[in-house]
Order: structure tokens, then C-alpha cells, then sequence
């Protein structure tokens, strides 16, 4: 779906950025430019990015290593 109308930019390309690096908001806004325009889309964005953390963490936090 799209997030921010000026930009253009989808839930799918802010979760792609937070899935290559992007932690907060400033560096989604750095990578896409999300909420650099009219701001509307700010607290969406920023839900977006917070779900997609989460689901990081929680998918890291099933790894579990051998104690060797």
C-alpha cells in the first residue's frame, strides 16, 4: 500500500529499508524519503518501521547457537 502519496513510496519499500539497516526514522526518511514533503505520512511510516523491527527482532531471537 502506499504510504507517502508525494514520494510514492509503499509499506513494502520502508520494511525493505529497515530490513537492510534502516533502525529509525531518520535513516527510512535518509533512504527513501519518506516524510520529507508534506509530513502527513510521518506516523504511518513510523508504525511501519517499528512493526518491521519488531518482526526482525523476534525472528532473530529464535536463533540459538551450539555450545561447543
Amino acid at each position: 500500500m502506499y504510504v507517502c502519496i508525494c514520494k510514492g513510496i509503499t509499506d513494502h519499500q520502508i520494511r525493505a529499508a529497515v530490513s537492510q539497516g534502516a533502525e529509525n526514522m531518520r535513516a527510512v526518511r535518509q533512504t527513501l524519503g519518506v516524510a520529507s514533503q508534506c509530513g502527513k505520512c510521518g506516523s504511518l511510516a513510523r508504525d511501519i518501521m517499528r512493526e518491521a523491527l519488531d518482526e526482525l527482532q523476534s525472528a532473530d531471537s529464535g536463533l540459538f547457537y551450539a555450545a561447543g
